[in-house]
Formats: C-alpha cells, structure tokens, sequence
C-alpha cells in the first residue's frame, strides 16, 4: 500500500511526525507556561517548545517544518496562550515569531553549531521587539532588554538541545542537517 496522498504530496508518515512534534510542542509549551523559571509579567517565557519546532524543521525539512511551526501557532490560540492587541501585532507575536523556526534546516550547520537555530531565533527577537515598540508602547531599549531576558535563555537551550537530539538520534532520524 502506498502511504503518499495523491493532493497533499505528505505521505502518512509525514503527518504522523507533524502531530508527534505538534503535541510535543504543546505539552513543552505549556511546562514552560506552568513554570515560574524565566516568565514575563507581560507574556514570555522561557521557550522549551521551541525545540519541538527547531527538531521538525530538521527532521521533516523546511516545507513540513513550516508547517509545524505554523499549526503551532494555532495551538497557542486554542489554549488562550495568546493575548492578542490586532492583526499586526498577532503576526509580529505570534506568526512571524514562531513560523520562523520551521525554516532552521535551510541555514548551514558547522559541526556542533546550527545557525539556523540562531537566525530564528534572533528573527523572532527583532519580531517581539518591534511588538513591544509598537503596540506595548515600551521604548527600544526596555523591549530589547524585556525580550533578551526570556529569549536569550531560549536561544541558549536551543543551541544546546538541538546539537545534542540531533547526535543522539542520528543521522538517519534526521536527514535534512547539513554539517560542513
């Protein structure tokens, strides 16, 4: 039996690492909303599902990964994780910040570093940091330092973890990481 779907070009097995990343996603998203360690007052935290999504952009590649990442978003609304101020600040929050991780895999990895772990994340950044300029009404400096104080520790755990998934479960599970 041929498990590609003849519309959608993902064959089942595709789907089925999709909704695996999609709910490891939203339960390490909400173990970080349930923790206290490095939450915002105003929204934030430390972002451990952000591994899930840096893990399928990797494994799956960038078109499955951005899928991923994009249904993430849809997730974090159906769990009222969001709080929403309109249209530009849902994209620049919420979209832009979290569709980002699914084209990781397209940026080069030098042996135990993965630049696209740092590219998404430092997109993201820009993106929270320009929400917080324009719809918080924080000056520049206050939302640098208010996004750095939960995304630097996430960039961190990212640039750990997903070096260290991606060795334990080799090269076979992941066969979109490029190493120079």
């Amino acid at each position: 039996m041929n498990t590609q779907t003849k519309k959608s070009g993902f064959s089942v097995r595709d789907i089925a690492y999709v909704a695996m990343y999609l709910a490891l996603f939203f339960v390490l998203d909400w173990l970080s909303n349930a923790l206290p360690l490095f939450r915002m007052p105003q929204g934030g935290t430390l972002g451990l599902g952000t591994v899930a999504l840096l893990m399928a952009s990797y494994q799956l590649g960038w078109k499955l990964g951005l899928l991923t990442s994009m249904l993430s978003v849809l997730l974090q609304f159906v769990t009222g994780q969001m709080y929403l101020l309109g249209f530009v600040q849902f994209l620049l929050d919420y979209f832009i910040a979290f569709s980002v991780y699914g084209i990781a895999c397209l940026f080069p990895n030098y042996k135990w570093f993965y630049s696209g772990v740092l590219i998404t994340n430092l997109i993201r950044f820009i993106s929270s940091t320009l929400s917080g300029v324009f719809f918080y009404e924080v000056t520049l400096a206050g939302s640098l330092a208010y996004q750095a104080s939960y995304m630097v520790p996430t960039l961190i755990l990212d640039l750990i973890m997903i070096p260290l998934l991606v060795r334990a479960l080799g090269p076979r599970f992941f066969r979109n990481v490029k190493a120079s």
